[in-house]
C-alpha cells in the first residue's frame, strides 16, 4: 500500500472502532492512550471543527508529527441502526435528520402549498439550520462537517473571479498546486458522459439543459465527490441505493467521499490526531504563558450539558465554519478574553449569492421518477457582464414525477453582512437584511425569465411556504467573518495574536461564484503549508 492508503486504512480502523463502542474519542491506536476519556488538559495543537479547512489542517499537522486534538460539536456518523442505515432518509426523516429541532426544516418548505416538514424527536442530528432573522444558515453537524450534508459538487472557481475576491493570493500557486492537491485528496471525479446521456438518474438534468440551451445558455458538467461509478451501479441494481434513494441533505449512506473517508481518515492514520466528539467550544482566552485556554461544553445526544472543562493549546486553529469560527472570535473580542482582536473580525460575510427557484414544466416534459440527489450539471451564465449567475440544476427526488425543475443559483451579490456580539444571548448576531438579498434575486430572475419565455413555461409559487417565486432566505454556502488579509494576514494568522489561526470559509469574503468547498480546501492547503514552515515547532 502507499503511505496515504495505509494512513486511510488506519483511519478507517479508528473510525470503525469508535463507532463499535459508541466512543466520543476517535484516534488511531498510537494516539488512543493520550485521549481515551475526557479532554486532555493540554495539546500542542487544537483544531476546532472537522470540516474542510479543519480536516486539511489536522492532516498536515499530523504528518508533521504534531500531536493534535480536534474538537467536534456533532457526533461520529458511523453507527447503523436496525435497518442498516447510518443516516435518516429524506422522504421519511427521523431524529437523525436535524440538530436539536422538533421539526425538520428543509429548503423546500412545501409542495402545492402542503407543508412537507415533519415532526421529529429532538436529537443531535446531522443538519442544523441556524436562524438570524432575514437569513438562515445550513451547517453540517458531525465528524466531517458540511461534507456530510452537501450535494458533493466539487467546483473550482473561475480563475478571474478568484483573483477578484482574493487578489493578494498567488493564483499561479493556487491553480498550479493547491487546487489540484485539494481535488486529488478529496477524491473528485466526473460523470461518464455516455452514461449521463442515457441513464434515468439525470433525465431531470437533461430536460433543464434542453430548456436552457433553447434560450441560448451554455451548460457545464460539474465534478463531484460522490462516486459516479457507484451511482451507475445503483441504477443497475448492483449495490444499495443512496443518491438514487433521495439521500442528500440528511447524509448519504453510500457513495459519497465525505471527509471522514478522505482527509480525516488520513489524519487519524498518522497516529498524531485525535477527534473528540460532542464537544462545543464556548470561550477562548490567552493564558499568562501565551498558550490558549478553551472552555468546552460536553454534550449528550439531546443537547444537554454533561460537563464543562478547560483545555489548553499552544497552537489554535479555528475551523468551525464561517458562523462558528466568527462567533468564537467576536465573543472573545467583545467579552475581553482576546481584547486585541481587530474591528475587521466579524466583517465581510455573505451567503455566496444563493437563490433557489423552481419552474413548472409542460405535461410532456418529464423529469423522471428516479432523480440523483447529487447534481452533475449547471447553467453557466457567469460571463454575463451585468448579471453573472451559475445555477446548479438541482433534483427534486420524490420518487414520482413532479413536472418541476429546481435550481440553486449562485449570484455575484456585492452586499455583505457583519456579526456583532449579543451579551443577552451570549451569541453572535448576523446583520443581514432581506433588501441585501434583492440583487441576487434580480440577477437570477433575468435568466430564468428568459428560459421561461423561450420555453413557454412558468415559475412555481408553491415551494417555499408562501407564494414567493425566489427563495433567498437561507444559504448552504456561508462565507466570511474573518477575511484573509483583513482580520488575518495572508495565511490565516489572526491579527493581534500569534499562534492563532483561521482555516475555514471565514477567510473568504462572502462569495466564490461556485460551491465553495474546493476553494476552502485548497486555501487551507496553501495556508497550513506556510504555517508549518514558519511557525510550528514540535
Amino acid at each position: 500500500m502507499t503511505q496515504l492508503s495505509r494512513r486511510k486504512f488506519l483511519g478507517y480502523a479508528a473510525l470503525g472502532s469508535a463507532a463499535a463502542y459508541g466512543s466520543t474519542t476517535i484516534a488511531a491506536p498510537s494516539a488512543r492512550a493520550a485521549g481515551a476519556s475526557g479532554l486532555p488538559d493540554f495539546a500542542p495543537a487544537v483544531v476546532i471543527g472537522t470540516g474542510y479547512g479543519a480536516a486539511v489542517t489536522a492532516l498536515r499537522l499530523g504528518e508533521a508529527g504534531i500531536p493534535t486534538v480536534m474538537l467536534e460539536m456533532g457526533q461520529l456518523w458511523d453507527t447503523p441502526t436496525a435497518d442498516g442505515s447510518v443516516f435518516s432518509p429524506m422522504l421519511s426523516p427521523d431524529r437523525r435528520s436535524m440538530w436539536l429541532k422538533d421539526r425538520t426544516e428543509m429548503p423546500l418548505a412545501s409542495f402545492l402549498w402542503i407543508d412537507i416538514d415533519r415532526r421529529i424527536e429532538r436529537y443531535t442530528g446531522v443538519l442544523d439550520r441556524v436562524h438570524y432573522g432575514d437569513m438562515s444558515v445550513y451547517v453540517g453537524r458531525g465528524v466531517g462537517g458540511g461534507s456530510l450534508v452537501n450535494g458533493a459538487m466539487a467546483v473550482t472557481p473561475r480563475r478571474s473571479y478568484f483573483e477578484e475576491i482574493l487578489p493578494a493570493v498567488d493564483a499561479d500557486e493556487m491553480y498550479g498546486t493547491y487546487f489540484p492537491r485539494a481535488n486529488h485528496n478529496l477524491g473528485v471525479n466526473e460523470v461518464d458522459r455516455d452514461w449521463f446521456e442515457e441513464c434515468d438518474s439525470y433525465q431531470y438534468a437533461r430536460l433543464s439543459r434542453k430548456h436552457a440551451e433553447k434560450a441560448g445558455y451554455r451548460t457545464t458538467f460539474v465534478p463531484s465527490v460522490y462516486d459516479f461509478d457507484y451511482m451507475r451501479r445503483e441504477e443497475a441494481g448492483e449495490v444499495p441505493r443512496s443518491a438514487l434513494s433521495a439521500e442528500v441533505i440528511f447524509g448519504n449512506n453510500h457513495g459519497k467521499r465525505s471527509l471522514d473517508k478522505t482527509y480525516l481518515a488520513a489524519a487519524l492514520g498518522t497516529g498524531n490526531v485525535t477527534i473528540k466528539t460532542l464537544q462545543e467550544v464556548r470561550d477562548i482566552r490567552r493564558g499568562a504563558d501565551g498558550t490558549y485556554r478553551l472552555t468546552v461544553r460536553e454534550l449528550d445526544e439531546t443537547g444537554g450539558t454533561v460537563a464543562r472543562r478547560e483545555m489548553g493549546a499552544r497552537y489554535l486553529f479555528l475551523g468551525a465554519g464561517s458562523i462558528g469560527s466568527t462567533e468564537l472570535l467576536v465573543r472573545a473580542r467583545d467579552t475581553g478574553t482576546l481584547p486585541d482582536l481587530g474591528e475587521q473580525v466579524g466583517q465581510g460575510w455573505g451567503p455566496n449569492g444563493n437563490v433557489m427557484v423552481g419552474r413548472a414544466n409542460h405535461a410532456w416534459d418529464l423529469t423522471g421518477a428516479t432523480q440523483s440527489g447529487m447534481p452533475a450539471l449547471g447553467i453557466d451564465a457567469w460571463d454575463d457582464p451585468d448579471n453573472p449567475v451559475f445555477a446548479e440544476i438541482a433534483p427534486m427526488p420524490a420518487g414520482l414525477e413532479l413536472w418541476a425543475s429546481l435550481y440553486l443559483a449562485i449570484t455575484k451579490n456585492p452586499e455583505r453582512g457583519h456579526f456583532t456580539y449579543d451579551p443577552t444571548t451570549d451569541a453572535a448576531k448576523l446583520h443581514w437584511t432581506a433588501e441585501q438579498g434583492r440583487p441576487s434575486i434580480d440577477s437570477a430572475k433575468v435568466h430564468f425569465d428568459r428560459i421561461n419565455g423561450v420555453n413557454n413555461t412558468v415559475y412555481r409559487h408553491d415551494l417555499f411556504g408562501d407564494t414567493r417565486t425566489f427563495e433567498n432566505r437561507f444559504t448552504y454556502h456561508p462565507l466570511g467573518g474573518a477575511v484573509l488579509g483583513e482580520a488575518t494576514d495572508l495565511y490565516g494568522r489572526v491579527k493581534g495574536y500569534d499562534n492563532l489561526y483561521v482555516t475555514d470559509g471565514s477567510l473568504i469574503p462572502g462569495s466564490t461564484g461556485v460551491n465553495p468547498f474546493v476553494t476552502i480546501t485548497a486555501l487551507a492547503e496553501r495556508n497550513v503549508e506556510r504555517v508549518l514552515a514558519e511557525d510550528i515547532r514540535g
